[in-house]
């Protein structure tokens, strides 16, 4: 049972790093980012922060628990303190479409953040510092999804509606790397948590694809079944082979690509497109999903 919150599209769901019962996610439509518990009664609205436009994704600071970053359909990103009622810290408007992605780098070394527009353009930014550091440009299609390496310091990938995933070294002055990756849009990639070299990407032609970047001429596994575009897909933290995907068919599906039949499972719990799924990085084999009904937990 989801308690006193909104019921809006849902566009993206992160779990909190430093526990396993709070999570996060950013509602489209009415621009709510909503913080939420799960207790013995259900899943509970324990606070929530309004923007005035639809939000389409959300991150977590690796250095403090409390703070998060949105991107919003008027092209900015918000700063959020959920310690603090009231509205966000800064907000960064420098994209001229909207902000489709955001994500915070993984290496506490660094304080990077990386948004992706459907303006086409990739952005570097400090949050100490009030403007971007750099703009990535070379996509010729709507970038859906930017995701730093877990590897690699500097290093992202962005996935468009060019048909192309693209990795990227914030220290090169160009692209490093373009893999023609499918033939339709590309809606979200991810990085293997165990594998600096393999990334995943899921697709409008109902696939996910993994690259190897050490050679990218052909697909290391092609995953098929879903019946409608790939909304997104996530490695495991806790298994290498793993990953979990959602669809606009309704599903989500578990898959371990080692495997001769790679699909594990499918979920048809839902009656509407499921947009957005994360994985907990403390149980593992719980996930959530969102779609434009109250999330599920899958177990």
């Amino acid at each position: 049972m989801l308690t006193g919150a909104v019921t809006e599209l849902v566009g993206s769901l992160v779990w909190a790093k430093s526990s396993d019962v709070w999570l996060y996610y950013a509602v489209l439509g009415c621009g709510t980012l909503a913080v939420l518990e799960q207790n013995e009664t259900g899943i509970v609205l324990l606070r929530s922060f309004d923007w005035n436009d639809g939000l389409f994704d959300v991150t977590w600071s690796e250095n403090n628990e409390h703070v998060l970053i949105t991107s919003s359909g008027d092209g900015s990103l918000q700063i959020w303190d959920i310690a603090k009622p009231k509205g966000p810290l800064q907000v960064y408007k420098e994209h001229i479409q909207e902000a489709y992605s955001v994500d915070w780098s993984q290496t506490r070394g660094e304080q990077l953040v990386v948004s992706g527009s459907w303006d086409q353009t990739a952005k570097l930014w400090d949050p100490a510092v009030g403007k971007s550091l750099r703009t990535f440009k070379g996509h010729e299609g709507v970038i859906y999804s930017t995701i730093w390496s877990p590897h690699i310091p500097g290093c992202f990938a962005s996935a468009s509606g060019d048909q192309t995933l693209r990795i990227w070294d914030v220290k090169a002055p160009g692209v490093r790397l373009v893999i023609p990756a499918h033939q339709a849009e590309i809606l979200s990639c991810d990085w293997c948590k165990y594998d600096e070299n393999l990334l995943v990407t899921g697709a409008v032609d109902c696939s996910l694809k993994g690259w190897d970047l050490r050679n990218v001429r052909q697909p290391v596994f092609i995953l098929l079944g879903h019946t409608y575009a790939v909304r997104r897909v996530k490695f495991s933290p806790f298994h290498a082979t793993l990953l979990a995907s959602c669809s606009y068919d309704f599903t989500v599906r578990f898959w371990d690509f080692s495997k001769p039949n790679p699909l594990l499972e499918t979920v048809e719990h839902h009656t509407e497109f499921t947009c957005g799924l994360d994985l907990s990085l403390h149980k593992c084999g719980q996930v959530r999903d969102v779609t434009n009904l109250p999330f599920a937990c899958l177990l």
